[in-house]
């Protein structure tokens, strides 16, 4: 099979599109005929060995959906055939907490081979009925972000009313996180070194927006009449000293990232005195995902398509997503090999 694969983790350069063994299905999983991968920030962070794949060749990619090609021993749920979506995240252990799997977790295309190829091997378990009426590239396009988003905001414990801050918008997960904030019933306003994202956002819902390089926490409390119950972070030590002066008393940040950097300075005083809290957050567990693709199935979510490039335009893709003007998801097509 055709296959964008790392032997290298030099950056973006190290991708090479090369033919590479079909993998086969063991006991109890299932190969997909790829017709749409979306890209991940991941994409980019594994081509600079953050983290570095532990062998190659290595094929990333952690989003895609497509047609059933084969099935393993052992599985009846699934046929030759059907439409299916692939959800990326990997688990090792029951989820008997409020932590996915226990924390035994992987990410399709991090831990295993993964979607940037003509097909991927995934756990029987790890697929999705594709909505009959639900374009291939949407289709591709929700899991990680949508399901990481959600699981963030359910940790948060957001409820109908809360106000809720997006800092920097215009990403997979911020973007999501927005949108299914919205469907939860929160006022959300949002930040963004762009002037345009932030339009985007309002025209999607969003209350307004305020520039990230300046003093949002105040400007919120100013626009909106109150703080904030719930800041979605994933930006890190360029926002965070704003993020946590966004909080009310008893505010939650949570975050799954940190694309500034690994590093902020926190104050302790303001973290007991005003009973804030700060919450990690990875992945998603099954539940999770199939509470996304029921909403993206029922059209209260929409996915947005920030652009779509033929599978041998990957460096094109990623250099776009790179650059951090796109708001929305990247896809690539495999339609036409």
């Amino acid at each position: 099979m055709q296959a964008w694969i790392l032997n290298d983790t030099q950056g973006l350069s190290s991708y090479r599109l090369a033919e590479v063994p079909t993998p086969d299905p063991g006991p109890g999983e299932v190969r997909v005929r790829l017709l749409a991968s979306a890209l991940n920030r991941l994409d980019l962070w594994m081509s600079m060995g953050l983290p570095a794949p532990k062998y190659f060749p290595h094929v990333p990619g952690g989003d895609g959906a497509g047609i059933v090609d084969a099935v393993g021993e052992g599985v009846s749920v699934w046929e030759p055939g059907a439409e299916v979506i692939v959800n990326p995240g990997l688990g090792y252990a029951p989820t008997s907490g409020d932590i996915p799997f226990d924390g035994k977790l992987g990410v399709l295309g991090e831990h295993t081979w993964g979607t940037l190829a003509e097909y991927v091997v995934v756990p029987a378990s790890n697929l999705v009925a594709k909505p009959f009426h639900l374009a291939w590239d949407k289709a591709s396009a929700y899991g990680l972000s949508f399901g990481t988003a959600y699981r963030m905001l359910r940790r948060a414990r957001l409820k109908t009313g809360d106000l809720m801050l997006v800092v920097g918008i215009g990403g997979g997960v911020s973007t999501a996180g927005m949108l299914i904030g919205l469907h939860m019933g929160a006022e959300v306003y949002v930040t963004s070194r762009h002037p345009h994202k932030i339009r985007r956002a309002v025209e999607l819902g969003a209350s307004g927006g305020f520039p990230s390089e300046g003093r949002f926490a105040e400007q919120l409390k100013q626009t909106a009449g109150r703080s904030a119950a719930v800041v979605f972070e994933n930006v890190g030590p360029a926002t965070w000293r704003q993020s946590m002066r966004a909080l009310s008393p008893g505010g939650r940040v949570v975050t799954c990232g940190s694309t500034s950097g690994t590093k902020v300075e926190i104050s302790v005083p303001p973290l007991f005195f005003r009973h804030l809290e700060i919450i990690g957050s990875t992945m998603f567990d099954h539940q999770d995902f199939a509470q996304v693709t029921q909403w993206v199935a029922e059209g209260l979510l929409p996915v947005l398509i920030d652009s779509t490039y033929r599978f041998d335009n990957l460096p094109q893709a990623l250099s776009r997503m790179e650059a951090g003007d796109h708001q929305g998801k990247i896809v690539l097509e495999w339609s036409g090999i």
